[in-house]
């Protein structure tokens, strides 16, 4: 308890704090691990793949904070031990031994961290093996490089590990690292934006595997070609990227794998490794450094100081079929500070709040609008994830996602209080049985809206406009329907508290702030209401969550609904919504009181 209180007394400034705060995650990891093992424990929880592997993943996760610390020459008491675990696990005459890899090994991603622990470190590495022991190393990491292997991020795992050999002055294969760049160039969108793949996604792994394994590559590799596309890429999508972080130092959560949680700022780590010219140190860093204190006051520690599943708690609800106990480390990436020295510009410049940002920021190739208020919202047309991972559409179908309220899961569609209609307009057809936006047969982004078609059953079509406006943000469904449908549309959610009716609207006053969703529908009135989740449902507070929502039935044919939508961490009820007509298939949105008037036409 004492350990625990002192960390969150870390004032986490200067690379001395950093170093501390490492060093107690190390220490809690470090009661776990056996002398003389390559592998721990750190749950009972399962992934995927075999135990075994999910306990040698722990261990290597632990390296992407320890090995920035050692090649910045700083001692530690942990080295030693997870030296001869590497020994261990790559010897192939060993018990221990981490084994042959198969198709789609999960031992491939973990490959990535001793790629780093080379390319960063070299001789101070390898004169800690024997020639035969530095002979299995090699060959266990070769197995990577004609792996089969997910055409996504993976490919970069490859390409680390060869750039280790580089640089370690191991036998290394270009053809493989060109073969790989070639396969991620086919992802490339443009204006500095991948896919996760071909079709794929557009979340985090962007930042915190495409852009971070990039520059570390660009840095170290002596491409300098290669490098100089990377560098470029990475500068624009650092122009796009900063509108994820809020003022406060939390990060819009969207899409899969956020029990990384503070991967979430990777990106910029590896922009202050790699000098990019594309912010000041300051600003860097003071990106990186409020992020790590907005974690460091969230329950994601168990009572031994190991990182749990979740987000922002404890929460195996939310998390995907390979977050095993010693996933979350992946968050340690982050800590590739630590291999720039205190006399670096980085830990030399004074910590400077965010650059003067836009109301909004329109990112065309990610499908998202930005808007910049007391927290950050994410507008977002639908992407499908094809894996289907665990509650896939509320991590990345929802039409808002914010910095400060975050989403809430699914826990089950039948009944709309297991649904997860925040931030979500759900129907049902005369069952209780709710649908919600999932794939989208036309996506649009302009500069006032992004549009999306989608169809919950095949004689259902509805065509949503989602509109930022001021702190506001509008919501305008056509709604083409063969059946007749019960539906709710909801707000964003709050810890659990009753709602007040406004005019023709719902209003939430919370303890962790206020929302608000008012009905603008031309033709059709929606009762407001709000409901109440089970704990566990939202990924940001484990109580139970309120949202407020809008609900009627509506009959067959074409319908119109519409409403503004409004979050913050403290508002008045007095707070005027916005208003819309839509004449002659134009729609005028203008915000009584004020000159703020925007028109486009549907």
């Amino acid at each position: 308890m004492l350990a625990a209180q002192k960390e969150k007394s870390n004032p986490l400034s200067t690379r001395q704090d950093l170093v501390a705060a490492l060093n107690t995650l190390l220490a809690a990891v470090d009661r776990q691990f056996p002398a003389g093992s390559s592998r721990f424990s750190l749950g009972d929880t399962c992934a995927h793949y075999a135990t075994d592997v999910a306990q040698m993943e722990g261990l290597s996760r632990v390296l992407w904070g320890l090995f920035p610390l050692m090649a910045a020459g700083d001692s530690t008491p942990y080295s030693d031990k997870y030296l001869a675990a590497i020994k261990i696990g790559t010897d192939p005459q060993s018990p221990g031994y981490w084994g042959e890899t198969q198709p789609y090994d999960q031992r491939l991603v973990e490959m990535a961290a001793y790629g780093l622990g080379l390319t960063l470190l070299q001789d101070k590495l390898t004169a800690h093996f024997s020639e035969p022991e530095l002979a299995n190393l090699h060959a266990w990491l070769n197995q990577i490089t004609d792996a089969q292997m997910p055409d996504s991020n993976w490919n970069y795992f490859a390409i680390m590990v060869q750039l280790g050999f580089k640089r370690a002055g191991l036998p290394y294969d270009q053809q493989a690292i060109d073969r790989r760049f070639a396969m991620i160039d086919a992802y490339y969108l443009g204006d500095g934006w991948y896919s996760d793949g071909v079709g794929r996604p557009k979340d985090y792994y962007i930042s915190m595997a495409f852009h971070f394994y990039g520059l570390i590559y660009a840095t170290l590799s002596g491409d300098e070609a290669r490098a100089n596309i990377l560098r470029q890429r990475s500068r624009q999508f650092a122009e796009d990227f900063i509108y994820l972080s809020a003022a406060d130092g939390a990060s819009v959560p969207f899409g899969r794998s956020l029990t990384y949680r503070f991967a979430m700022v990777a990106f910029w780590s590896a922009v202050a490794f790699s000098g990019l010219d594309v912010f000041t140190p300051g600003i860097v860093k003071g990106v990186i450094l409020r992020h790590l204190r907005w974690w460091q006051q969230q329950p994601i520690t168990d009572r031994d100081g190991i990182l749990t599943l979740g987000f922002a708690y404890p929460n195996l609800a939310m998390c995907e079929d390979y977050n095993s106990p010693g996933s979350p480390y992946w968050a340690l990436k982050t800590y590739l500070i630590l291999a720039l020295p205190d006399t670096h510009p980085f830990w030399q410049a004074q910590e400077q709040p965010l650059p003067a940002l836009a109301e909004k920021r329109v990112i065309p190739h990610a499908q998202q609008i930005l808007m910049q208020a007391d927290h950050v919202t994410m507008l977002t047309a639908g992407q499908l994830e094809l894996n289907n991972y665990v509650n896939t559409e509320a991590k990345y179908t929802k039409f808002a996602y914010s910095s400060r309220f975050g989403f809430t899961i699914e826990r089950g569609r039948f009944g709309i209080k297991h649904a997860a209609c925040d931030s979500m307009l759900l129907l049902a057809d005369g069952d209780n049985y709710f649908r919600g936006r999932r794939e989208c047969e036309q996506v649009r982004v302009d500069e006032n809206y992004i549009f999306s078609r989608w169809s919950p059953w095949q004689d259902v079509t509805i065509d949503t406009w989602l509109v930022p406006f001021g702190e506001w943000h509008l919501r305008l469904h056509r709604i083409n329907s063969a059946r007749t449908l019960q539906t709710v549309e909801g707000g964003f959610a709050v810890t659990k508290t009753e709602h007040q009716r406004l005019r023709r609207g719902s209003w939430l006053n919370a303890a962790n702030g206020s929302s608000a969703i008012v009905d603008l529908s031309p033709a059709i009135t929606r009762e407001p209401d709000s409901i109440v989740t089970p704990p566990n449902s939202s990924i940001m507070f484990a109580e139970c969550a309120s949202i407020p929502v809008l609900t009627t039935t509506l009959p067959q044919g074409e319908s119109w609904l519409c409403c503004a939508v409004m979050a913050c961490a403290n508002a008045s009820q007095s707070a005027v919504s916005p208003q819309l007509e839509i004449n002659n298939n134009q729609a005028v949105i203008h915000q009584p009181g004020s000159e703020r008037q925007l028109s486009f036409f549907l």
